[in-house]
């Protein structure tokens, strides 16, 4: 983006605004707080440290919402029994929502321990009207930063990252 101009370079701090902003969950998840899970069914494998939910899946913590078709949550075995939460993995028709912005995906593991949470599969974040798109996210929900990425390059070839931002959204315009 070197030399690319002033609408270039606002349209760059508007992407990394969007991405860094989409990882600000960190405000609204806490590793520790309770999560509140609805579905269809539950199955739980207690020798496998394993909870099986599916059929319209709802995850609740704090102001964070998560959907899916398909939830499983790991917990760390310890002897004969199972101990704290390691992570949520959750597939089919993702949608992370928080009030500033939903996230949309395939599949997202979110791994309590580096509390990340690892979107796949048709991203999409939209934002107001500004959206961007790719095939992986990662989001640091301690930091705040996240990095969208495509296994496709060059110039012109569809399936890129792709982002369409509306720099004055929200200034009152």
């Amino acid at each position: 983006m070197r030399g690319a101009g002033n609408k270039f370079g606002l349209a760059a701090v508007a992407a990394a605004g969007m991405l860094l902003a989409a990882g600000s969950a960190s405000a609204q998840l806490n590793p520790s707080a309770p999560i509140d899970i609805t579905a269809d069914s539950s199955e739980v494998i207690n020798s496998q440290c394993r909870n099986n939910w599916t059929g319209a899946v709802e995850a609740l913590q704090g102001k964070t919402r998560l959907r899916a078709d398909s939830v499983t949550l790991y917990s760390v075995k310890k002897g004969d029994s199972c101990g704290a939460s390691e992570r949520m993995e959750a597939r089919g028709q993702v949608y992370f929502v928080t009030p500033e912005r939903t996230v949309r995906a395939d599949n997202a593991v979110y791994a309590f321990s580096s509390e990340s949470i690892t979107l796949t599969g048709n991203v999409i974040v939209v934002q107001g009207k500004s959206v961007v798109r790719g095939e992986r996210m990662v989001i640091n929900t301690r930091t705040g930063q996240a990095n969208m990425t495509s296994g496709v390059t060059g110039r012109n070839k569809p399936g890129r990252v792709r982002g369409v931002f509306y720099p004055n959204e929200g200034a009152g315009r």
